[in-house]
């Protein structure tokens, strides 16, 4: 398991278009299991409903576990899209 802290710099935090592009990330990953989890709640990163329950706002610490198969390549994508995006 890899897991990854980061604390989101965009003023919207996670809305409609990153949560889309954030599953399609870790959807492109399918034998890693991948959460994400942000004051205590935590969401399926492939599922963009979930992402966006989250309610995560800039500011917000997130917790980010990749579990499986190909776990370093999701971490590292993961990763990126978040500093890239986020």
């Amino acid at each position: 398991m890899i897991t990854i802290n980061y604390v989101i710099q965009d003023p919207l935090g996670i809305h409609a278009r990153p949560a889309g592009q954030l599953a399609k990330t870790a959807g492109a990953h399918p034998d890693c299991d991948i959460k994400i989890t942000v004051n205590g709640q935590t969401a399926d990163a492939k599922r963009i409903m979930g992402l966006m329950k989250l309610g995560a706002k800039q500011g917000h610490a997130l917790t980010i576990t990749c579990e499986g198969g190909d776990e370093a390549a999701a971490a590292a994508a993961m990763e990126t899209f978040l500093k890239e995006n986020l």
